[in-house]
């Protein structure tokens, strides 16, 4: 990592990254709950919001959508990913050069690495060439670092998520997206394995919004630099209300209950928690 090399990508050091890259690592069956997400406009139009520091898509929805959004959006080009119609060990094919995506207008690239796989080895070569490009271009680098595969009994345990923040910190990520580890402990774990980078939380499947706003104010309190969220927002009938409340938690410290009294369809009783 490079100090301050994700400065365009956060905003007071903090980070809210909207992923958009289902289409290609789901299908769309992610899009079946909010039909309108199936068009990429929807969801650029969202990630418009003051809360969003960028959007992660993949090469042909950047190709087809971003310029028409470039003055108010912050791309974070997705480099690799995989359908969900691939069935071996866990591996990601590089679908985009960091050249090209510096030619789209990228501020910063997006890598998975299933550290574990037995792919490793090659994800993290494939890894190092576009970090290393991603320097020349003075794009920032944010790693999907997502430890998968045969010989891991547990993903998302304690050690496996501090293990997972410590290999974007090695490899020379600014930004680590990880899964959250259940605790809080667990969670300062993986944010103090990561030393000076940041770490930002994995968004995952859709929750209530009381449960999604609680974990993400444990995760933030914990020492993490954000979130990189898709369907807990893009799959809400009012994806910015929840985005105001994202806001509150991440920038402005508030807690989840505070946060909660900016989404009036929650509190008036539309959107509870079951029906989430």
């Amino acid at each position: 990592m490079i100090p301050s090399a994700d400065a365009a990508i956060t905003r007071d050091d903090k980070a809210l990254i909207l992923a958009y890259d289902h289409g290609l690592e789901h299908g769309p069956v992610d899009f079946e709950d909010v039909p309108e997400s199936t068009d990429p406009e929807t969801v650029f139009d969202i990630a418009t919001h003051d809360a969003v520091t960028a959007l992660a898509v993949q090469k042909g929805i950047a190709e087809g959508y971003y310029p028409s959004y470039e003055d108010d959006v912050e791309l974070l080009l997705k480099l690799n990913g995989t359908s969900n119609l691939w069935m071996g060990e866990p591996n990601s094919a590089v679908n985009c050069s960091v050249d090209y995506a510096a030619e789209l207008g990228a501020k910063a690239i997006g890598f998975t690495v299933y550290g574990g796989s037995n792919h490793e080895i090659e994800m993290v070569e494939e890894f190092r060439e576009a970090q290393e490009a991603a320097r020349e271009h003075d794009m920032s680098v944010v790693m999907w670092s997502y430890p998968r595969g045969q010989g891991l009994k547990n993903d998302t345990s304690a050690g496996t998520i501090a293990y997972a923040s410590r290999l974007g910190l090695e490899l020379g990520a600014d930004i680590t997206k990880v899964k959250y580890p259940g605790s809080a402990e667990a969670m300062q774990w993986a944010c103090e394995s990561a030393a000076g980078s940041k770490v930002v939380m994995s968004g995952g499947s859709k929750t209530s919004d009381r449960d999604f706003l609680s974990t993400v104010e444990t995760a933030m309190r914990a020492g993490a630099s954000g979130l990189a969220v898709g369907r807990n927002v893009f799959q809400r009938e009012n994806p910015t209300e929840l985005l105001d409340a994202l806001e509150a938690v991440i920038f402005e410290e508030k807690t989840a209950d505070e946060a909660l009294g900016l989404m009036p369809s929650t509190n008036n009783g539309r959107a509870t928690a079951s029906d989430d």
